[in-house]
């Protein structure tokens, strides 16, 4: 009889929220789930290496509803929204999207997202795992601005890939060729009302597609789908490993309360010369002054490839001193080494220097180097867009 214990399972239940998309990820053979923001999310469809590689060469699509929408409207819904982050959004028009972190009063990260603004006096924010509906509802209690903080009907979808754009161009037409990135459109797709942003978490060449209606969770899901197959579309699910190739930080894992946009490479997200008031304001001036006194940085760990995810922080020694821990970490099939992010005190931050981490599987040897290690595809070549009309 094995000794080896039974894979842990998870628990379906009414507490947790299925997404729209549910019933048919099920059915395109999504094999584990985690629960992300009180929503289960597919976490795995079997093959992630194959996965990785439909990400990477075509084109893959996500089922994200857990990240649940913060609708913020009102007339005071800008100046609400500057008031939640360091970054200055004062250069955000409609139509355009930026990413934003959410800090404490004492500097600490609370959560990060991405914000979208619908119309004048109607954002959305898309977060990490984590409560933020109630932590916006908490501040504007008692800052006396005129604003309404709801969660909308907004499920959204990620097409991800070198490909996602033959996809986008065949199920929208000339305009999401054009789109720029961090950009949105609202559009309606066979009476499905969407709003289509040039955002997502993969590095890749990227879209979401957020729907606004969840009673088309599976007609929107096939149609994408039905679309997709003439470019080898697949189902799938956030990829940590192209994450952290391309220096996608991860909410809860590489990125917590206890950090600061100065920890985690993020000052350009802060404005502390701004004229309006912001939440932690003060606090950040004084990092800002004094410098963090902690880094997260690139590691490449030796030995042999990693077979799995770390599903816990591995702890980092500088000898015999605990001085830090491992995030996230992985092995790269495509740059073949182990790489990962790792928390440690500024005075460890400097490339070249040497750590040691304790894993399930026992001591291994890592380097500080540089990272991102994979660039992040913005720009939609032209050859691409005439790919998609020539076809």
């Amino acid at each position: 009889m094995s000794n080896k214990p039974k894979a842990p399972r998870i628990s379906i239940g009414p507490r947790v929220r299925k997404s729209p998309f549910f019933d048919a990820t099920l059915r395109y053979g999504a094999e584990a789930f985690t629960v992300y923001n009180h929503v289960y999310m597919p976490t795995t469809y079997g093959n992630d290496e194959q996965n990785y590689w439909s990400l990477v060469n075509d084109v893959v699509l996500w089922d994200v509803t857990c990240q649940r929408q913060v609708e913020i409207s009102g007339p005071d819904a800008f100046d609400f929204i500057q008031f939640l982050t360091p970054r200055d959004m004062s250069k955000c028009d409609v139509g355009q999207c930026r990413y934003m972190v959410l800090t404490d009063a004492d500097g600490g990260i609370i959560n990060d997202a991405v914000m979208l603004r619908i119309e004048e006096n109607l954002f959305w924010l898309s977060p990490g795992d984590g409560d933020v509906l109630m932590w916006a509802k908490g501040v504007a209690v008692n800052c006396g601005m005129d604003v309404t903080v709801t969660e909308p009907d907004v499920s959204p979808l990620q097409l991800q890939g070198p490909k996602a754009p033959l996809v986008a161009y065949d199920l929208f037409g000339d305009w999401a060729l054009d789109l720029k990135y961090y950009r949105l459109q609202e559009t309606v797709l066979d009476g499905i009302p969407l709003v289509v942003s040039r955002t997502g978490w993969s590095g890749e060449l990227c879209y979401e597609i957020y729907l606004r209606d969840s009673q088309y969770g599976e007609q929107l899901w096939e149609r994408i789908m039905d679309v997709g197959k003439r470019h080898n579309i697949a189902p799938s699910a956030p990829n940590m490993i192209r994450s952290l190739e391309g220096g996608l930080l991860s909410y809860v894992s590489d990125i917590t309360l206890k950090d600061n946009p100065y920890v985690l490479g993020m000052g350009k997200f802060v404005d502390c010369d701004q004229p309006g008031e912001f939440i932690g304001k003060e606090a950040l001036k004084k990092i800002q002054q004094d410098g963090p006194k902690r880094r997260l940085v690139g590691v490449e760990i030796d030995g042999d490839p990693l077979t799995s995810l770390n599903d816990a922080f591995w702890t980092v020694t500088d000898g015999d001193v605990e001085v830090g821990h491992v995030t996230r970490c992985a092995y790269s099939p495509r740059l073949e080494k182990n790489i990962g992010w790792a928390n440690v005190p500024t005075e460890h931050s400097e490339i070249g220097t040497e750590l040691t981490l304790f894993t399930p599987q026992g001591e291994r040897q890592a380097t500080v180097c540089e990272a991102p290690w994979v660039k992040s595809f913005i720009a939609i070549p032209e050859e691409l867009k005439q790919q998609a009309r020539q076809s």
